[in-house]
Parts: C-alpha cells; sequence; structure tokens
C-alpha cells in the first residue's frame, strides 16, 4: 500500500507491506531532513510505525531506532554516491555507482522473518546519534537530488 506523509511540508513516500516498510529516499525526504534530521527522523519513524499498526492491526516487529539508522545510512549512501559521480567522471565507475544509488534509493526495511541484514540493523541502532551527526546538515545544499 503507497502512502505519503505529509511532513513539514514535504511529501514523503512509504510503501507498508506485512513485515515490510519501503521509504524512498527522494528529493523531499531529503528536504524533509534538512537542517533537523534527527527529531525529523524520529517523527518519520513514529508516523510509519504508527501507520503500518493501523493498516495491518500489529506493530512492526522492528525497533524505532533499527528503523532510523537503516533509512539515514540509506539517505548516507545516496548522497556520498551522487557526490561522487559529480567529481569523478570515468564513465564506467559513474554506471556502477548509478547501480548502487538504485539500491539506496529505495529503502526496504523488513522484519527479521524476511529480511536476512534486520541483525546488521539492530546492532547499529545503539550507534545512531552518530549517524545522525555525520549526516550532512543540508543534504542537497548543491541540488544533486532531483528527483
Amino acid at each position: 500500500m503507497d502512502k505519503i506523509y505529509d511532513l513539514q511540508g514535504s511529501q514523503i513516500k512509504v510503501t507498508l507491506e506485512p513485515k515490510l516498510v519501503r521509504v524512498y529516499s527522494n528529493a523531499s525526504l531529503w528536504k524533509y531532513l534538512d537542517g533537523k534530521a534527527g527529531s525529523r527522523f524520529k517523527l518519520l519513524v513514529e508516523v510509519i510505525k504508527t501507520d503500518y499498526e493501523e493498516q495491518f492491526g500489529q506493530p512492526l516487529a522492528i525497533s524505532n531506532d533499527s528503523l532510523l539508522v537503516e533509512i539515514i545510512i540509506h539517505v548516507y549512501c545516496d548522497y556520498l554516491g551522487l557526490n561522487f559521480n559529480r567529481i569523478v567522471r570515468v564513465k564506467w565507475i559513474q554506471k556502477l555507482v548509478e547501480k548502487l544509488l538504485k539500491r539506496a534509493e529505495v529503502i526496504d526495511c523488513g522484519e527479521k522473518s524476511i529480511d536476512s541484514n534486520r541483525w546488521v540493523w539492530d546492532l547499529l541502532a545503539g550507534s545512531k546519534s552518530l549517524f545522525i551527526r555525520i549526516l550532512p546538515k543540508n543534504l542537497n545544499a548543491r541540488n544533486i537530488k532531483q528527483h
């Protein structure tokens, strides 16, 4: 079920499925996070999990911190890849990075029963404040995220 959450004037695209939420790292999400990633990630995670429980009648079995860390690391990888391709002008390398960017843009966050990487995000969840701090304050200052 596709959803659009209107948060702070930004339309955040999310898909809800049983045991899975899919968040899209697009220009709207980047705008939403602009300068206030800590509090805004927290709000986004709470909205997603509340809506998930309303839709499926049970809570999403992913901790808030684990979900937050998975989203933030994908957004950061998206950011790094786009910046990398602006600097490195070797076509074959850019093509490889573009393939990786496609994976970073769609953030599949699944429960342990369907997501073999959930343990990684659970392990990193304790370091969420570090990941929030390293995320640039203005992700799209150079207008690298067009869509």
